[in-house]
């Protein structure tokens, strides 16, 4: 395939574009620099807004993965108007191009998150659950909207929603590593709220399954079948790295640490289905918590 990839330097990016390659497609880059040294590097500058469309013409698939860190900084005012801008100004650019393409991609992948659902409790989500309330809801809302649009020029768009994404040097969950190895490592408030995960290696197989199945469209829950609560991740963790996982972190002092960003990211509750994934026959190789962790660890 001729592929499109944006937000290729990131953590499923990088991984992605290395399956790619290791298959023999041809996959070009979205960069933002003054100019490209590569020929399959395509400059884009989404403030400006400026994209090289004509290089983007004939393109079998695009994949979306840009977007500003959301935990690489406290949630000011400033910092949640960048989160939300840089997804929806890169998608509506993108999808504003496509529509004026002779030969546009058949097929988009758009990245969004898990966070659209909110904090749910104990209830288990599936594709067809609604948007939830909360600042990442809101963001995963609009990042998801910007591109229906090309819907009209009969393109199939799927957005896949993403859990935690275990492995790879720039996660989560690498971070979190530190801690742990040096006996810090707790659950995080009650320890109750459920947490959805997914190693990168099942993570990038399920997005070329997604590419690869016609069926596919709209949202993709790409989690494991086995979401869990946040004290058994914990658990599982210090048993993997033989240590101690009991000194907690509670929720006052969690906001106290990281304000608003706690309550999204650490103390909401989402009990996410893959449900699309597991109907098309999409079988994880990591299924199973543990078993990912260990995976994980080992592959660094």
């Amino acid at each position: 395939m001729r592929v499109l990839v944006s937000g290729a330097s990131g953590l499923i990016g990088s991984a992605l574009c290395e399956a790619f390659r290791q298959r023999g497609d041809d996959v070009a880059k979205l960069v933002r620099k003054e100019w490209s040294s590569s020929g399959n590097e395509i400059l884009w500058d989404p403030a400006a807004p400026y994209l090289e469309r004509g290089k983007i013409e004939g393109f079998d698939a695009a994949i979306h993965l840009s977007g500003e860190n959301v935990g690489s900084g406290r949630w000011t005012e400033r910092k949640k108007g960048e989160i939300i801008e840089s997804r929806i100004r890169t998608t509506r650019l993108l999808a504003r191009t496509f529509l004026e393409l002779e030969s546009p991609p058949k097929s988009w992948v758009v990245a969004s998150a898990t966070g659209f659902y909110g904090n749910c409790g104990d209830r288990r989500l599936d594709e067809d659950e609604a948007c939830g309330e909360t600042f990442l809801a809101e963001v995963c809302r609009q990042w998801e909207d910007a591109s229906h649009p090309a819907r009209d020029k009969g393109i199939r768009v799927i957005n896949t929603r993403f859990g935690l994404v275990m492995g790879g040097r720039k996660s989560p969950f690498t971070r979190m590593l530190l801690p742990f190895k040096l006996g810090l490592g707790g659950p995080v408030g009650p320890g109750t709220q459920y947490l959805s995960w997914i190693t990168l290696h099942d993570a990038v197989r399920a997005l070329l399954h997604v590419l690869a199945t016609p069926s596919f469209e709209g949202p993709v829950n790409v989690v494991s079948p086995n979401p869990v609560r946040n004290k058994e991740f914990v658990s599982s963790l210090g048993r993997a790295l033989n240590r101690p996982a009991v000194l907690p972190l509670p929720a006052f002092a969690a906001r106290l640490l990281l304000g608003e960003m706690a309550d999204d990211l650490l103390l909401a509750s989402q009990r996410v289905i893959p449900r699309k994934l597991l109907e098309s026959g999409f079988t994880f190789e990591y299924p199973e918590l543990e078993q990912a962790i260990r995976h994980v660890l080992e592959s660094r």
